[in-house]
């Protein structure tokens, strides 16, 4: 009996996924709970495991899109033995000739069979022919994976229907419409390119006689002046991530559905740099974390939501959605793309129970394990450019949310400090607004709340 591996609903906007990577090889034994395989969506990762023991039988490559529910695997029961087996099998026949003979020949021998290119829905119209299984004269057997063809929301492969020689006329990379004609196979026909490999055994009669001619001294100087370059050689071509594209529509989408306006403050970071170095030890003892700037900026920030209510809020339609609650997303740089978990109530937090929930974030984005529920019902973000050396930036807002403060790195500069010069630790602050609902004046009015909040914490903390 054989159980079947499918991709599973991921949420009822996800349709798709990504067979990311496979955990275990095709024949492999498994156990129930082994992580089977990786898949991603355009929101986040997440493990398959086995359900039951047996033998794995892989059925779609690593790289493959799919929509949900398709059946990516099978587990068969038992021992591993079947799928073993084969492999002293092909070492033990020695007669590979056998494998070039041409399929027999059949009552339909001659005829010429189209492979078209088939429908995928109302709404497809074209597809790319992703990726030949074959080569243009090979010989191909009733049901061999001919090709794979890639539409902009499904990937699937074509068989051939009759045994014969195949001719490929629409080559990989192109896009198709619904209907093309991309290879012939002619029923039952020998191809000619099987018989070359008799023909390999005069090749090197008739390499020594054109080797010892003295001519080719001139050839060299041919050679490298006519020499072309390969643009294989000079780049590299991969397919996008599911979260990568999903990234790259969501930022255009910011950009073309809101009037983003950013606007620019300076935060003295002396008083909470004082601040963490002279408690950090004992709030490390208390709390097993350390006391980072993180928590400090979520809380100034939620602060200034309270005192600047206007940028809590989103345009729906015609509507303004005021929130009454203020859970802030902290974007976090992961290796496949960016991620936004959001930090619940912080309003109702401390600073080390923010610190707790960053970390825990930040684990499970490492491990690959975010889940939807992370990155959901956020009101506000903040974006951390600093960590990477950032100056300045000016971010993107994450739709509907109405704004994002950008932070950036601290640098000693020098500031005017009642009428003399000082070195201070300086960070710029940005922050990027919806101008359709958020005024300039609430906007620089919010910004400077931040600033009051971080360089004066205690009164943050009394939330004044």
């Amino acid at each position: 009996m054989a159980f079947e591996v499918i991709i599973p609903n991921a949420g009822e906007s996800v349709t798709s996924a990504n067979v990311a990577q496979w955990h275990k090889a095709d024949g492999d034994s498994v156990a129930k709970g082994d992580i089977l395989l990786t898949i991603e969506t355009d929101k986040v990762s997440q493990e398959v495991e086995a359900e039951q023991a047996g033998t794995l039988q892989i059925i779609t490559p690593e790289g493959e899109e799919v929509a949900i529910g398709t059946v990516v695997a099978k587990i068969n029961e038992g021992a591993a033995a079947p799928a073993t087996t084969p492999a002293p099998a092909v070492v033990a026949t020695p007669a590979t000739p056998a494998a070039a003979t041409p399929p027999p020949a059949t009552a339909n021998s001659g005829k010429v069979i189209d492979v078209i290119v088939p429908a995928a829905g109302e709404s497809v119209t074209s597809a790319n022919v992703a990726s030949w299984h074959v080569a243009s004269g090979d010989i191909v057997t009733k049901g061999t994976a001919l090709v794979t063809l890639e539409t902009d929301k499904v990937s699937s492969e074509l068989e051939a229907e009759e045994n014969g020689t195949i001719e490929i006329i629409t080559p990989e990379g192109e896009e198709v419409s619904i209907g093309s004609l991309i290879a012939k196979i002619t029923v039952g026909a020998a191809p000619a390119a099987v018989t070359p490999a008799p023909a390999a055994k005069a090749a090197p009669v008739t390499t020594p006689k054109t080797t010892p001619t003295p001519t080719p001294t001139p050839a060299p100087a041919k050679a490298t002046t006519a020499a072309p370059v390969n643009e294989e050689d000079r780049t590299t071509r991969k397919k996008m991530s599911m979260l990568r594209r999903k990234i790259a529509s969501h930022l255009v989408n910011a950009q073309q559905t809101a009037a983003i306006l950013t606007t620019f403050n300076e935060v003295d970071m002396s008083a909470i740099m004082k601040l963490r170095k002279e408690v950090q030890e004992d709030f490390i003892k208390k709390h097993g974390c350390k006391l980072g700037f993180m928590s400090l900026f979520v809380k100034a920030v939620t602060q200034a939501l309270k005192d600047v209510p206007s940028i809590n809020g989103r345009i729906d339609g015609t509507d303004v959605v005021q929130n009454h609650f203020y859970d802030i997303g902290v974007a976090v740089g992961t290796e496949k793309g960016l991620v936004v978990p959001v930090l619940r109530d912080c309003d109702q937090k401390g600073f080390a129970q923010i610190e707790q929930d960053i970390l825990a974030y930040a684990e499970k984005a490492r491990d690959g394990k975010m889940e939807m529920s992370d990155l959901q019902g956020g009101v506000f973000t903040i974006s951390n450019g600093g960590v990477y050396g950032s100056l300045l930036s000016t971010p993107i807002i994450n739709p509907p949310q109405s704004g994002i403060l950008g932070m950036h790195t601290i640098q000693q500069r020098p500031v005017a400090i009642d009428g003399k010069v000082e070195i201070r630790p300086m960070m710029y602050l940005a922050l990027s607004y919806d101008h359709r609902l958020v005024d300039g004046k609430e906007a620089v009015t919010f910004l400077i709340r931040i600033k009051d909040c971080l360089e004066n914490p205690s009164r943050m903390m009394l939330e004044m």
